[in-house]
């Protein structure tokens, strides 16, 4: 495909945003459509980014004739069904994680998207941050190798708002949402299948009815071993932390920024044509539509992950 790739793009919340930032960096693609629930605000948004058509319903966008592929940024409960509208519909999908919170919507979009030969990527955005791809080519390059991943992921959520600090219209979720990550992280940097699984989680919240605590352990076919920790009360520096601990060097990786264990910041500008992991997310997703092929993190290719949160999931409740 050599013309300019018309996208829309579902969800104009904080994450929709920062996609529509991202994608203003990629020549030919254009963003022809915008979906978001409220249809004053939405306007607003493409007024700013020059997007020619807004409405509140997906199916609108997907019936416009110009349209080759959709981004979904939508709440993470519209996931798989909206996933597989696009699919049914013909256009090449990008949908932000998690893929899914019940493992059989996301065994069903695998089945679908494979059916279809369309391009269908997940959102696993730690693959592609410049941090995370300078340890991943360590690896890959046999100059390093994972012993023990250990992650923090933290936030003060105790009302449910947005990264813009806007109610939301759904409830975030640690196992579904944030530890879907790591979970992918941890067995993509090790090459390695994650064969043994654990979690615990605090308290249910009264009224968000979702655990605000949770600790997860994970262990590779290979040996290497996770601990990730989670939480949404925790009060002090928010986000995703990961430190590296191999065999013959420490990393952490705060986003798209990475240190070595004396904490002396190692430049990783030249990685990649960008610093964003979001922008070079979407980039992956239209260069694999160009190029006719299935993109790093593939619905097919972070399927494992889904089935691990089952497992947890299943484990939490017993």
């Amino acid at each position: 495909m050599s013309k300019t790739i018309k996208v829309a793009l579902a969800g104009a919340g904080a994450f929709g945003i920062k996609h529509l930032d991202g994608i203003r960096n990629i020549d030919g693609v254009e963003v022809v459509s915008l979906i978001s629930r409220d249809l004053d605000k939405t306007r607003e948004v493409a007024q700013k980014y020059g997007i020619p058509h807004v409405t509140t319903e997906l199916a609108d966008s997907l019936a416009l004739p110009e349209l080759d592929a959709v981004i979904l940024c939508t709440p993470t409960q519209m996931h798989a069904s909206q996933t597989l509208a696009c699919l049914q519909a013909g256009k090449h999908v990008q949908v932000e994680i998690p893929l899914c919170d019940v493992l059989a919507e996301g065994e069903e979009v695998v089945r679908v998207a494979e059916a279809s030969g369309l391009v269908a990527m997940c959102g696993h955005t730690r693959r592609f941050n410049p941090s995370h791809q300078y340890v991943h080519r360590k690896i890959q390059a046999g100059e390093f190798n994972i012993q023990q991943m250990d992650v923090q992921t933290y936030f003060f959520r105790r009302t449910n708002m947005n990264a813009l600090g806007q109610p939301r219209s759904w409830t975030d979720h640690l196992l579904w949402h944030h530890a879907a990550h790591t979970v992918d992280l941890f067995a993509y940097q090790c090459g390695s299948p994650i064969v043994k699984a654990n979690a615990i989680q605090g308290p249910i919240h009264p009224t968000l009815g979702i655990a605000m605590d949770m600790s997860i352990q994970l262990k590779a076919a290979n040996g290497a071993i996770c601990t990730l920790s989670l939480s949404f009360n925790n009060d002090g520096p928010l986000g995703t932390f990961f430190r590296y601990i191999g065999d013959t060097a420490t990393y952490i990786a705060r986003y798209d920024d990475l240190f070595n264990g004396k904490d002396e910041k190692i430049d990783v500008s030249k990685v990649d044509v960008s610093m964003n992991g979001i922008e070079l997310q979407d980039r992956e997703f239209f260069a694999a539509i160009r190029e006719g092929r299935q993109p790093n993190s593939s619905v097919a290719g972070v399927l494992a992950c889904y089935q691990v949160l089952h497992q947890l999931e299943q484990q939490l409740a017993g």
